[in-house]
């Protein structure tokens, strides 16, 4: 995959660029690590604005990955400190992209490592299931965790998910699955 490079910002889905080719769609809860995880896979070191601050990706977000192919940067859902219009627009949009978009090939869902599964992740991955779409699920930050304990949530997440999902642990700081992850995205696209 070449570097990717930013397209476009969209506040509703009129605002999308045209349903054709190839995307992956990046989604997890507020402050999971998305922007981050996105950066690190699309080679390019300020792609995606990351912040430690929930919340900061707003709009749903286009890169070129190459011709006709697209990584997608997704609001994040959970704890965000944003109003409720904002939060309600936000779920409206990533509802119409995820249901209707028809380019989407697969997500990756970035969790963080030290909390699991959330109760929104199982919500948003529930959700999901009719579409049947093929799942990446990053477990972020693993260099906060030891090898063991690392290994052994791995295992739980990838048990709870089962066959369908690819499940690795995933780190910025030691670059823990970094390729094994960049190498199912391009499968993909």
């Amino acid at each position: 995959m070449v570097a990717a490079t930013f397209i476009k910002s969209a506040a509703r889905p009129a605002d999308f660029p045209a349903d054709t080719g190839r995307e992956a769609a990046f989604v997890g809860r507020s402050n999971s690590g998305k922007s981050t995880a996105l950066n690190l896979l699309a080679g390019v070191r300020k792609l995606a604005r990351v912040s430690k601050t929930p919340g900061r990706t707003q709009l749903v977000n286009f890169f070129a990955a190459a011709e006709d192919r697209r990584l997608v940067d997704l609001p994040g859902y959970g704890f965000a400190r944003v109003n409720a219009d904002v939060q309600d627009r936000w779920e409206q949009t990533l509802s119409a992209y995820l249901t209707e978009r028809q380019s989407l090939v697969g997500l990756v869902v970035t969790v963080d490592i030290r909390r699991g599964l959330t109760q929104l992740d199982r919500q948003l991955l529930a959700w999901l299931k009719p579409r049947a779409l093929p799942l990446i699920v990053l477990l972020t930050k693993a260099d906060k965790l030891s090898r063991g304990a690392g290994l052994a949530q791995q295992l739980a997440v990838g048990k709870e998910l089962g066959a369908g999902a690819r499940v690795t642990r995933f780190s910025s700081i030691d670059r823990d699955g970094v390729e094994e992850a960049r190498g199912w995205l391009q499968g993909w696209l």
